[in-house]
């Protein structure tokens, strides 16, 4: 009973650790990718990483507001 409650506090407290954020960099002997030649400057790697709105559009929920009558499908038959 007490180790598998020393594992889980142990499990617990590793998880706990991944939580830490730093600022994001290049790693050592690594650089940026090259800049974008219409860019004016090298991009940041937050900036990198931040995606536009196109990329993330807008969710289009439409509820039925109002109940309207299916017109006649001709193609709509029973199974064989």
């Amino acid at each position: 009973m007490t180790r598998r409650l020393g594992l889980a506090l142990l499990v617990a407290a590793a998880l706990a650790g991944c939580g830490k954020r730093q600022p994001l960099r290049a790693a050592e002997g690594a650089t940026l990718p090259q800049k974008p030649a219409t860019a004016p400057v090298q991009p940041t790697p937050d900036k990198l990483l931040a995606s536009p709105a196109q990329l993330r559009p807008g969710r289009s929920d439409e509820l039925l507001t109002k109940s309207q009558v299916r017109p006649d499908d001709h193609f709509n038959l029973p199974p064989r």
